[in-house]
């Protein structure tokens, strides 16, 4: 929202700098984007007159002109304007004057052979117009040698505030003011309201639709729409709106004015009586930006008995458009109820300043008062003869009332403010207040529903700052550790993951029914989404950590390491997950290894290990099995299970055509730990006894065995250490060798034991009936000691 200064002081009495104004705004919770003057970028450019305008000696589309600053002897600029002429009173841009268009500095130059001290300007030049076919033509009683930006009354200060969506009120330079006059800084002005009474009936204008529950409208006849006054176009060009014509800029300036939108019609177009209704399946109309949209039954169109003319309350069409030659006019002024607005806008992905109002809560009680101001500046300025005026249908002004406590300022805002201030606060910033505290809601107030809110209105007019810090209370001894074992997971599979070169990523739990889909899609999908990229509740974090990757890969990244810490949205229940991606490089290319090494499955095991290792998974005993699932590759992944039902992991390379939809290249492997299946830790309630080393000296012995191809290493060795449970402590496979000597569709796996003894050393016995054991214990999986 943006204003000049001096637009808020034709509301605001005040004599208050512009430092105090912006301070004031920022106490009482508008927040201040940022403060520019237009004036500090027109330094350095001067009213001056032509004096004399000769040819250019080395160019037949130049002019050499001598230009009379005020200010001592002419000075010589070399200018292309083809309105150039002697007499003429422009715009001089002063040698070390920065142009604002382009950001040139102006300097002392020769242009073919011709000292310049300077360059007469065009309104483009100076980003105050689009007209580039000359320069500025400026009255003949322009006094030359005054600052253009005096001259131009372009020092008023243009400030820029933020508003938050439950401040629809300050949706117009007047609700700001009052907040400021709440505050202290100076009085609301009355609003001056003339009505206009017309003669003879009002228009033809009818609602059919609860999304526009009043429709208002006034016809004027025997306008003039030439160019807007002066004062108006400084004002709407200074805040970034251009002006078109006297009747779209009054529109305009009543609705950044005085927060209320409106609308005019060239009756000429119009095709009987207007009606509010809903549209028709298919109805298309051609939108004021250049847009054809097509419309469906939940759209509140404006239309007459032939075609839609306007997106209601959101953008008018182009058929019914103002033009200059227009001579009679229809004025609509209606309500349109916010969320029926919020759900059109966002289905045709269509915004405009009207619909920032409408769907926020425009003022329901301001369409009477509304509709005439906007009539009178047509009278004022367009000249021509009003109607009667049609009331169609009634806005909701019902009457709201607040049983407000002001000992509540103090109990839930933390400040004590004096009865008598809580009560002039509440008034001047429009409430109704009664000797028993019964507060009436302005209709303006839509977002203030209970006496919290009216807490909160006291606090920030009064000053946040003064809320006295309070200490919260302390119990006396040490605090108990409040994260949960959840949290305490979470937190140390994060340090982990980071220990190990992983970058941690934080992605949209909200993803695209396209990219759901490539994941077997999604079970919930959002009603009100923030887009239609972002609509499905996400069913893996891999969807987001892909987009990522291909992010950072198209920007020059060479190698991805990327984790995230997230939940699943199942049909179920919300599952924590980890998921991580791998993509790009290994290893990049060098003299030792040759070219840049990708990654394999093989690294997406390891991180999977080492992170279910991290949160405490029996990992020594879980079991490699097949069915990760259609985003990996069939080939090149895998599942960690603790027996054949509980999956705590699934890893591998991602499939092909999940790459592709995410626009992959490369080697990309996955990895996602399903943490909610970790086994949950036994509560013994003791501590567990301090480790003691072993006194004898450990005992390795090395197996070779002969085993089907087909047969999974992990298998073997877990089969192998289970043989003893007593005596053998670890078993790890050291060797695999197909070739020589090992037969077709056999493989050989060596495997190294560890045997510890207890109270005495083995005895050659001992080691031999462990021996046999092993031997036995393989034997059930196909295995045969190799010769």
């Amino acid at each position: 929202m943006k204003f000049t200064l001096s637009w808020l002081k034709e509301h605001l009495e005040t004599e208050a700098s512009l430092t105090q104004v912006v301070e004031a705004l920022t106490r009482v919770g508008l927040e201040v984007e940022g403060v520019e003057n237009p004036a500090e970028r027109l330094t350095g450019f001067r009213v001056a007159r032509v004096l004399t305008a000769d040819r250019h000696p080395q160019a037949d589309k130049l002019q050499v002109l001598s230009v009379d600053t005020g200010d001592g002897a002419p000075l010589q600029v070399v200018c292309g304007a083809p309105n150039a002429r002697a007499g003429l009173i422009g715009v001089l841009g002063l040698p070390g004057a920065t142009v604002p268009a382009n950001g040139m500095q102006l300097k002392v130059s020769a242009i073919r052979g011709v000292e310049s001290n300077g360059m007469m300007c065009s309104t483009r030049e100076l980003e105050l117009g689009e007209d580039h076919d000359g320069i500025i033509e400026l009255p003949q009683d322009a006094p030359v040698g005054t600052a253009f930006a005096d001259y131009a009354q372009l020092g008023d200060p243009v400030i820029d505030v933020s508003i938050t969506p439950n401040r629809q009120d300050c949706m117009g330079v007047r609700g700001i003011a009052r907040d400021l006059a709440a505050a202290g800084l100076g009085t609301l002005k009355p609003l001056q309201v003339s009505p206009v009474d017309g003669e003879g009936a009002g228009p033809d204008v009818r609602t059919e639709d609860a999304g526009c529950p009043a429709f208002f409208a006034q016809s004027v006849s025997g306008v003039t729409n030439g160019e807007s006054p002066e004062w108006m176009r400084r004002r709407l060009t200074a805040i970034g709106q251009k002006p078109i014509s006297t009747l779209v800029d009054i529109t305009n300036y009543v609705m950044i004015d005085l927060g209320r939108p409106l609308h005019v019609y060239d009756r000429a177009t119009l095709k009987g009586g207007l009606v509010a209704r809903k549209a028709t399946a298919g109805e298309q109309v051609l939108a004021l930006n250049g847009k054809i949209y097509t419309l469906d039954e939940t759209v509140t169109v404006i239309a007459d008995t032939e075609t839609v003319h306007d997106i209601g309350g959101i953008m008018g069409g182009e058929h019914s458009s103002v033009q200059p030659t227009t001579t009679d006019v229809l004025i609509e002024c209606a309500y349109f109820e916010p969320e029926t607005i919020a759900r059109t806008g966002q289905k045709l992905a269509l915004t405009s300043d009207a619909r920032q109002r409408f769907e926020r809560g425009v003022d329901p009680a301001f369409l009477e008062d509304g509709l005439a101001i906007a009539t009178r500046m047509v009278l004022d300025l367009c000249g021509g003869i009003a109607s009667g005026i049609t009331h169609a249908g009634q806005p909701p002004v019902a009457t709201r009332t607040i049983a407000y406590d002001p000992a509540l300022a103090e109990t839930l805002g933390g400040l004590a403010v004096d009865r008598d201030r809580q009560r002039d606060i509440l008034t001047r910033l429009g409430f109704t207040v009664g000797d028993d505290w019964q507060v009436v809601i302005p209709t303006w107030r839509r977002d203030v529903d209970g006496p919290a809110d009216l807490v909160e209105e006291v606090i920030r007019i009064e000053g946040i700052d003064n809320v006295p810090s309070t200490p919260l209370e302390r119990t006396p001894g040490v605090a108990r550790p409040t994260a949960t074992p959840e949290q305490k997971l979470e937190r140390k599979l994060r340090r982990t993951a980071a220990a190990r070169g992983l970058n941690e990523a934080v992605t949209w739990s909200f993803i695209s029914e396209r990219d759901a889909a490539v994941f077997g899609g999604g079970a919930w999908t959002l009603a009100n989404p923030i887009s239609e990229d972002m609509k499905v509740m996400r069913p893996s974090l891999l969807p987001g950590l892909l987009a990522a990757a291909e992010r950072n890969l198209k920007r020059g990244a060479t190698s991805v390491r990327l984790f995230e810490l997230g939940r699943r949205y199942l049909a179920d229940k919300e599952r924590l997950t980890l998921g991580v991606v791998l993509a790009g490089s290994r290893t990049p290319r060098g003299w030792q290894n040759g070219k840049a090494q990708g990654f394999t499955a093989f690294e997406a095991k390891a991180e999977a290990l080492a992170l279910l290792e991290a949160a405490g998974a029996p990992v020594a005993n879980l079991q490699v099995m097949g069915e990760a699932g259609g985003a990996y590759h069939p080939g090149q992944s895998a599942t960690l299970r603790l027996g054949p039902k509980t999956v705590l992991a699934a890893f591998g390379a991602v499939h092909p055509s999940v790459a592709k939809a995410f626009d992959l290249a490369g080697d990309v492997v996955a990895v996602e730990l399903y943490l909610d299946a970790l086994p949950a830790k036994r509560g013994t309630g003791f501590m567990r006894p301090a480790f003691t080393p072993p006194a004898l000296q450990a005992v390795t012995r090395d197996f070779a065995f002969l085993v089907p191809e087909a047969l999974v290493a992990g298998d073997l060795v877990r089969t192998v250490k289970g043989a003893d449970k007593a005596l053998i402590t670890d078993a790890r496979l050291f060797d695999v060798f197909v070739g020589q000597g090992v037969p077709e569709g056999q493989k050989s796996l060596a495997v190294e034991i560890t045997l510890q003894p207890g109270e005495k050393s083995f005895t050659d016995a001992d080691i031999k009936a462990v021996t046999d054991k092993v031997v036995a214990a393989a034997a059930k999986l196909g295995a045969m000691l190799r010769g």
